[in-house]
């Protein structure tokens, strides 16, 4: 049986450059609602800080109005994996893990990140799990960066490199079905990124790629249950999950993190291109 040819849609340098722009955007709507996290909080108090600050940016949030979605933001509170809706019921307490996505398009480019934060005193093993899964995601992207600057990476070096950092560091479900995805004019484009495979596989890691990468795991099964409302993702057993993400983007002389303030300097050293700003 044939597999259905992926359109996958490199990007141009000016272009990616574009991009950057909606990832500050991102960056810095993330930034204020961590900054905001605490009891009594309530998610759409979440959403509405976000949608201001997107629109304060002169760009639009990607996920009101995407197939329906009602929010700026996905919020994800303990046994939520993702795409959480916010409302003013959902108040924050004390103890908590929210997992907060956010999105939004500039110039008609997209950005696209995702954070998990400790609500007041937190569990250590809550935090640990966070810690791991964005431990997971900086592993994947540095394996994209190793694999273009090389001319031998696939995408699955990708997934497998996410999969054995989370697997080294405990006794983690990986999510199954959901990952990261390509992204450009569009929030969802090919190719879909999992977090678990053997490497090797897949389409090469060429210059122009731009991906987001997106670890889910939770501190029990891997399995998932959608919730009636036809958009929330929990954990089959109440276990709690976590979720992170950033939109990067491969050049010719390295990576460009475009959702990070600082490009991913700081976690990818020389792998980031000269071009980050």
């Amino acid at each position: 049986m044939r597999r259905p040819q992926l359109d996958i849609q490199l990007k141009t340098p000016d272009q990616i450059e574009k991009m950057r722009g909606a990832g500050l955007v991102v960056a810095a709507a993330l930034q204020a609602m961590r900054e905001v996290v605490a009891p009594g909080v309530s998610t759409a108090d979440l959403d509405a800080i976000a949608e201001k600050v997107i629109r304060d940016a002169g760009a639009i949030p990607s996920f009101k109005g995407y197939h329906g979605f009602p929010a700026s933001i996905c919020a994800s509170v303990n046994e939520q994996v993702v795409h959480g809706i916010p409302s003013a019921e959902q108040v924050l307490r004390e103890g908590d893990l929210i997992s907060i996505d956010c999105g939004a398009i500039l110039d008609g480019w997209h950005g696209d990140s995702a954070i998990t934060v400790g609500v007041g005193e937190t569990d250590p093993a809550l935090l640990k799990m966070a810690e791991v899964a964005e431990e997971a995601m900086w592993a994947g992207i540095a394996a994209a960066a190793r694999g273009s600057a090389n001319g031998r990476g696939k995408l699955t070096d990708i997934s497998f490199n996410v999969e054995k950092t989370v697997r080294k560091a405990g006794r983690y479900g990986i999510v199954d079905g959901y990952g990261g995805h390509g992204i450009g004019t569009e929030m969802h484009q090919d190719p879909h990124v999992l977090n678990h495979g053997k490497p090797g596989k897949g389409p090469r890691l060429v210059p122009g790629l731009c991906l987001a990468i997106e670890p889910m795991i939770t501190l029990g099964s891997p399995r998932t249950a959608e919730l009636s409302d036809g958009w929330t993702v929990v954990t089959r057993d109440n276990s709690i999950a976590a979720h992170v993400e950033h939109t990067m983007c491969l050049l010719e002389d390295g990576v460009w993190v475009t959702t990070a303030v600082d490009g991913g300097r700081a976690r990818l050293g020389d792998l980031v291109t000269a071009r980050q700003s």
